[in-house]
Parts: structure tokens; sequence; C-alpha cells
């Protein structure tokens, strides 16, 4: 299958110049995917917002292992586990074209602006790690734009390419590690194992998080004061960020890539065929979710076994992720140009506009809810239960962004990012 063709006004709107931000253009499409994917991505943070970190892969590892349980992990695995950060990373890259695209044809040079602008997001990412929450995203997307913007003189077809020479090496990479710990397992089950292949094996359970005593720690820390929060993530956690750029490298930065070329040939932007986005929801979205069915059997018959668990979530699942990260744009897109006028999509949309504040928001909220020097319900909630939390968040976001959009310009993150990277306060409030 093959992306849409670039269309000769594909970026008539994205190119247009105008003195003030209201009279900029805008792609419905774009807004409306973005919105979904903060949405989406809350529906998969909230375990790990609420639970030790280890229950965000594994049910078994933390709650009960009743039918409730399994089923809520269940959803959350086939409709959100990683495909919503995939469909953020295509935004990421295409939003980031689209702006590149804009500049050039205006006859201005991107660079400064772009590098700026993931800059002032980097540090955003660590401000959002150590003072909020330790599962930002932000500080490897600036990590991973920074490198993608290398890229941006390339044609559609070759970022394509790039994307998924990228994913496949990522693959490749990460099955050896998957297989190292697979024969770890493999050695230490064996009649007459010796001690030091079950004592690699027990290191490598405690080393994934599944040790007892590292969730009770966990528990711990997270069931107290900010200031222990705090402390803990400086000296215990410290380098994560840097660490995480390795992984988000991987995976997320050829979903950039793919993003990047979307934005070129209109895929992202709703310019393609009706019929292209029916192909690519049928064998992306329903190709993929049978993947990842399969990987959820697996699971679910091995009993959640550690290290299958493992080998399954940062590899096995990876062809599912990407193929249904694609169907997923193309579903919604579908939806959105049929549904553009109806009043949830235009709350959607409005949502998307002002995602980094929705997703900055979404995290302050939580830890509040869960953590120790909030409500303090972390670890007490199951995750069927944790649903409920998820609803309301949505409704707030649908409630506030569209009101708030009507007077301002932007959301109160979006501008402050914006005036930071352009050395100079931006316009906020709308003019009537």
């Amino acid at each position: 299958m093959k992306l849409a063709a670039p269309s000769d006004n594909a970026h008539s709107g994205a190119a247009a110049a105008a003195p003030a931000p209201a009279a900029q253009s805008r792609f419905v499409s774009l807004d409306f995917l973005r919105g979904c994917a903060v949405m989406g991505i809350l529906a998969m943070n909230i375990v790990a917002f609420a639970m030790p970190e280890i229950a965000y892969i594994n049910p078994a590892a933390y709650g009960a292992g009743d039918g409730g349980n399994i089923t809520a992990w269940l959803f959350g695995f086939l409709f959100f586990d990683g495909k919503m950060r995939g469909l953020f990373s295509l935004l990421f890259g295409a939003s980031m074209m689209i702006v590149i695209m804009q500049m050039t044809e205006r006859g201005e040079d991107p660079t400064k602006r772009h590098y700026a602008r993931m800059f002032w997001l980097a540090i955003f990412g660590l401000l959002h790690f150590f003072l909020i929450w330790w599962g930002d995203i932000l500080f490897s997307y600036a990590a991973a734009g920074s490198v993608a913007y290398l890229f941006h003189h390339l044609s559609s077809r070759s970022l394509i390419k790039w994307g998924l020479i990228l994913y496949a090496a990522a693959f490749l990479t990460i099955s050896l590690a998957s297989g190292a710990m697979l024969y770890t397992q493999y050695r230490a089950y064996q009649p007459g194992a010796s001690a030091t292949e079950i004592r690699d094996y027990r290191v490598l359970i405690e080393d994934t998080g599944y040790g007892q005593a590292a969730i009770d720690r966990d528990l711990a820390v997270h069931r107290g004061s900010y200031a222990g929060i705090l402390d803990d993530k400086l000296t215990e956690k410290l380098f994560d960020p840097l660490l995480g750029i390795i992984g988000v490298l991987l995976e997320t930065l050829p979903f950039m890539l793919i993003g990047m070329a979307m934005a070129q040939n209109g895929f992202i932007t709703g310019q393609a065929k009706p019929q292209t986005y029916r192909r690519f929801a049928i064998w992306g979205f329903g190709g993929g979710l049978i993947l990842t069915a399969l990987c959820a059997a697996v699971n679910i018959r091995t009993a959640f076994d550690p290290v299958t668990v493992m080998v399954i979530e940062m590899n096995a699942a990876m062809p599912a992720r990407l193929l249904m990260t694609v169907g997923y744009a193309a579903l919604l897109i579908l939806f959105i140009r049929r549904f553009s006028l109806a009043c949830i999509s235009q709350h959607i949309s409005a949502a998307g506009r002002v995602a980094f504040t929705n997703y900055i928001g979404t995290s302050v909220c939580m830890t509040a809810i869960f953590y120790g020097y909030g409500f303090g319900l972390y670890g007490q909630v199951s995750r069927p239960w944790l649903y409920g939390f998820v609803l309301c968040a949505w409704a707030v976001m649908l409630l506030w962004s569209k009101p708030w959009l009507a007077h301002f310009h932007y959301g109160p993150l979006e501008w402050l990012w914006r005036s930071l990277a352009r050395g100079r306060l931006q316009p906020l409030r709308r003019v009537a």
C-alpha cells in the first residue's frame, strides 16, 4: 500500500501567511486526531498514575487477578497501549513538518525556530518529570524532534522509507535483547540448572521491577510526601530522562518521520482519497488488531509470565503497533471528514488544539488524586474503576477547551511555549 499522492493544493492553507493567529489556516483533521490522542494516552497512562510502574504492562504483577482486572487490561492493551503514543508521535512529526513548510514557503529559515521550540520543549519535559510525574514524554520528544529535523528536506517517499528502515532496525535490535532474556529464563528452568543460572534469572526479574521489594518500595515512595517523591527522582531516577531517549529514538523517531511524510503528501491533513483511508483502516487497524490479540492470548496463556510479558511489550507487539497507529489515523480521518460539524467533533478538535495543556493538566490532576500528598489513592483503586477517573478527565478536557478557545488563540501552555520559542510574548486574547 502507498500513502496518498501529493496534491497540488496540499499545502495551500498551511502556507498562507496572516498577520494575526486567528486568521491562520488550521487542518481540522490534525486537531481532531491530536484530541483523540491526548485523550487516549490518558486511558493507558491512568494505570501508571495509580499503581506501581510494572502494573502498566502486567496486570498480574499488582492488583487482583480476577476477571475484571484482566478484562480491563485486555481492553487497554488491545486499543490503547502504544497506539496512542504512536499516534501522538505521528502528529508531532506532521505538525513539525507543517511549521517547516510554512516558514520555507514564506522564504524564512526554519532551523532556528525549530531548535528553539525543541529546547523549550525539553525544559518543559524536565520540569514535568521532576516536579510532577515520572512518565514524561516531552523531553524524549524534543530529542527525537531534533534528530527528525535532519530529514525534513527529504520527499515523502524517502521519509516513509527511512521511517520503516529505522523501525525495522529497532525491531531487530530489541529482538536481540529479547532473545537474551528468553535464553536466561530457559537456562534457569532446565533440570540441573546451576546456581549462577538461577541467580541470573532472579536478577533479571528484579531488574524488570517484578520483585516484591521493588513494588513495596514504589508504594512507599508514592504514598509518601511530595518531598519524598522529589528526592527519589533526584537520587534514584536522576538520569532516567536521558536513558529514556534511547527507547524513544528506537520507536518514536520512525513514527515522527512517517508523520512528516503524511504532512507532505496530505494524508494526515485529510486530503487523500476516501478509498485510501478505507484501505489503511481495514488492513492497518484490522490487521494490527489481530496481531495484538495474538500477543494478548500468549500473555494470558502463560499466566502473564514476567519475561514473556516484557518481550511482547517491548518487541513482539511492535509490528502491530505500527499497523494500528496508521489504521487509527485513517479511521479517525474518515470520521472527521463525515462528522466535522458534529458537536462532539468540535469539542475533541478543541481539546487537540490545547493538547499540551491537557497533557500536563492531567498529570497535575491525577498525581494529586493518587499520590500521598493528595488524596492518597495510590495502589488502592482496581484497574476497572480507574476508567471512571479517565471518563471524568475526558469530560473536563471537552468542557473547558472549546470555551477557552472562543476567547483565546492558544491554550495557556501552548502560548507560553510559543512565546518562549519566539523570544517575545505572543498575542493571547482574541479581539472581538
